[in-house]
């Protein structure tokens, strides 16, 4: 059993390692979204995306410790928690004190790390707020409305008073 939580403690320090990997991404993102920087920012998010393939991994590793910790002290495995293993720990202070303290950190990680993402999808999102209302304004500008000159038969000859009617200059 004392191997089974060793295994789980030293998965836990690896995961609460790279969630603060994941944090300072995180953190170096933001200014990187204000500024518009997009190769900037695909490079942040491949980081990133290395970063949750190894805790995919430490996930798995630490789901199969849980599982074979439930399994030795005769406990459900879909109901074991973390926190109810540190208090089945009881008889065992340094076991139970690394746990408390590998939960705590984590707790607090996972939590800063949520609200710096939600104020991240806030900024992409008004970012792309923008890039919509100048795409509209773009489009509004180009179907302006002609002017009601008609030919002898009866067709419509005016121009449009938004400027030229073509499409996208990539020479500009």
């Amino acid at each position: 059993m004392a191997s089974l939580v060793e295994v789980l403690i030293d998965t836990l320090t690896k995961e609460e390692s790279e969630y603060v990997t994941l944090l300072d991404l995180s953190k170096k993102k933001t200014p990187v979204i204000v500024a518009g920087e997009i190769e900037n920012l695909q490079k942040i998010t491949d980081e990133e995306q290395a970063v949750v393939d190894r805790l995919i991994a430490l996930d798995a590793r630490r789901a199969d410790a849980m599982k074979d910790i439930a399994e030795v002290m005769n406990r459900d495995v879909k109901t074991l928690k973390l926190s109810n293993l540190i208090e089945m720990l009881e008889k065992r202070p340094e076991e139970r004190d690394a746990l408390s303290l590998l939960h705590d950190r984590l707790k607090a990680t996972v939590g800063e790390l949520r609200m710096i993402n939600d104020q991240n999808r806030e900024l992409i999102r008004q970012s792309l707020d923008i890039v919509d209302f100048n795409l509209n304004l773009i489009k509004s500008q180009r179907s302006a409305p002609e002017t009601g000159n008609y030919n002898s038969s009866a067709d419509i000859a005016g121009s449009s008073l938004g400027g030229p009617s073509g499409g996208f200059d990539a020479k500009q």
